[in-house]
């Protein structure tokens, strides 16, 4: 029994009741003060709501870290756009979601569908009893996220409108469909229905690595193989190709460092809706938050031992994406396997992420932020790993599920089979968007938009250029010198042929000497000459200052190679 002091109903400024609580017999005993007091149930339930909502503004903070991730991964000239991007699917997403999406995935009208839901349109219902609230706003912030890691894939290149579309549908129906077949009590995928299609357990996805990250994923990579390739990331020239790097390490360091933070509101926030209330949940919260660290550091640590052992460097692109690799690989099974089971999911998410990266260059498909390889790749391994590394009595304890699946590998099957069913929906549906977009021609933006930048292009902003230069009217874009052309129309330095040299042994005319003192030409001149009339009452220095003193070497034009001022 527990017992504690609060302000009773009738006088809440004097904490005068003393309430006892006793869990075994689910009452409450009044030993002081006013009759008028809470039941264990109300208050079972306002922690959950009040967990549920900071939980779910944890998870909304990590469109912050896919803000500074995405703006570091990209070019300087793009930083903008993808600001933009991530801003409005937030936006955009939270209408879609609000209005149709959320019903799609939880609304229940009476009809157990396990398809679709609907009904709840616009939270109709919440409206009328103030019930629920909380959770369209948890659910409404893994939507969100499942549509920002698209925009990471297509970054660069997509035509802004084409992503606005792709959002709507993405936040309406791709995603909103997925989550009633796994999450909602109805759905055909769902360990919650009372009897599920899948024998024993139904397909377990404990906080979103199907959900979320494999739907997310997938249909990224769609759409990056729809898209193609940025321009030059096909090219032999490795100077050409460095020109695709990103912009700040700096912010892609922060961008994951938030993105951590927030994934402890995104696995520990996912307790509280697997059918557990109370201490129960909060213990499996308590679990959640030490298997997530120790996947997260895993991943990042496999990926440092990679990028030494192979690129013989320690590479930060490879240990941030790992530790994001990690993050999304123990999302499926947060709260069902044991701390070892955790460090192996982490390292092998590593792995899957490195091998997934690598095997889409060899393909040549170009995913600026390994979008697909961290959280398509490693998303199906996290639901995979559920089968593998679960235990029986998590399970039991989370889901209220006593057998033996994981021993027989019924479980392994239930995940395979509702992978497969994710990813074939995620792909399909993501096709039946962008195609369309492509044959139409608004899919992409011209050639002349993506070598100014689409800061230019798309917003009129430029790092280098006043805004009255950068309108996106063809005539002020006719103004913008293409860099590529302008790389290619600038020769690079190079000796002056015979007969440049005989013509500017001409125009400097008979004092213009090409075989100065030696000495003086091998300390500093090397094998460029000087005019001689520039050396006269300059003492030259003696071998012994030569051989002692190194001498600076000064400023040399470009094509002659004589001294700016041979004196100071």
């Amino acid at each position: 029994m527990v017992c504690f002091y609060a302000a009773s109903v009738s006088d809440s400024t004097s904490m005068d009741a003393e309430i006892c609580i006793d869990d075994a017999a689910s009452n409450m005993s009044l030993l002081e003060g006013s009759a008028d007091f809470a039941t264990k149930d109300s208050l079972d339930r306002a922690i959950e709501m009040l967990n549920i909502l900071v939980f779910g503004i944890l998870v909304f903070w990590m469109q912050a870290g896919f803000s500074m991730l995405e703006a570091g991964s990209v070019r300087q000239k793009n930083t903008n756009s993808i600001l933009f991007k991530n801003l409005m699917d937030a936006s955009i997403g939270a209408i879609c979601f609000w209005a149709v999406g959320y019903s799609f995935a939880f609304g229940t009208d009476g009809n157990e569908n396990g398809f679709i839901g609907s009904g709840n349109y616009a939270l109709s219902e919440y409206s009328k009893n103030d019930d629920g609230f909380h959770f369209w706003f948890f659910h409404w912030a893994f939507s969100g996220a499942s549509a920002t890691i698209v925009s990471g894939s297509i970054a660069e290149r997509c035509r802004l409108e084409a992503y606005f579309l792709f959002t709507i549908f993405m936040t309406s129906f791709i995603y909103p469909v997925v989550a009633h077949w796994v999450w909602s009590e109805e759905g055909w995928l769902s360990p919650l229905r009372d009897e599920p299609y899948l024998k024993e357990n139904g397909f377990i996805d404990f906080a979103g690595a199907s959900v979320v990250h494999t739907v997310g994923g997938v249909a990224g990579l769609v759409g990056t193989v729809i898209l193609r390739p940025r321009f030059g990331f096909l090219s032999d020239d490795e100077e050409v190709r460095a020109r695709l790097k990103g912009s700040s390490d700096l912010l892609c360091s922060l961008g994951v460092s938030i993105l951590w933070m927030g994934w402890y509101g995104f696995n520990i926030g996912s307790s509280f809706f697997t059918g557990q209330a109370g201490q129960d949940s909060l213990t499996t919260g308590s679990r959640v938050s030490v298997t997530t660290t120790i996947a997260g550091a895993s991943g990042a640590i496999i990926c440092m031992i990679y990028s030494r052992v192979f690129e013989k460097l320690y590479l930060l692109k490879f240990c941030l994406n790992g530790v994001l690799a990690g993050l999304v690989a123990i999302t499926g099974s947060a709260g069902l396997v044991e701390t070892w089971g955790a460090l192996c999911i982490g390292t092998i998410g590593g792995l899957v992420y490195l091998g997934a990266s690598i095997l889409l260059r060899y393909l040549g498909i170009d995913d600026p932020l390994d979008a697909f390889p961290v959280h398509g790749a490693c998303g199906i391994w996290g639901t995979l790993a559920v089968g593998i590394f679960s235990t029986r009595a998590n399970i039991k304890m989370v889901y209220g599920f006593d057998n033996d699946a994981i021993a027989t590998g019924n479980q392994f099957r239930n995940q395979l089979i509702g992978s497969v069913v994710i990813c074939a929906w995620s792909a399909v549906m993501a096709a039946l968007v962008f195609y369309p977009l492509r044959f139409a021609g608004y899919l992409r933006v011209s050639q002349i938009d993506e070598e100014v930048g689409l800061d230019v292009a798309e917003h009129g902003v430029s790092k280098s250029e006043p805004c009255a230069e950068c309108g996106r009217h063809p005539s002020n874009l006719a103004r913008i010198k293409n860099p590529f052309q302008e790389s290619k129309s600038k020769s690079r330095s190079r000796r002056p042929t015979a007969a440049e040299e005989k013509k500017e042994e001409q125009n400097m005319g008979p004092s213009y000497d090409r075989s100065p003192d030696p000495r003086w030409r091998n300390s500093i001149m090397g094998s460029k000459g000087v005019p001689m009339e520039m050396l006269q009452g300059v003492s030259q220095p003696s071998i012994e200052d030569i051989t002692s003193e190194p001498q600076p070497r000064p400023k040399q034009h470009r094509l002659r190679g004589v001294l700016e001022d041979p004196i100071n």
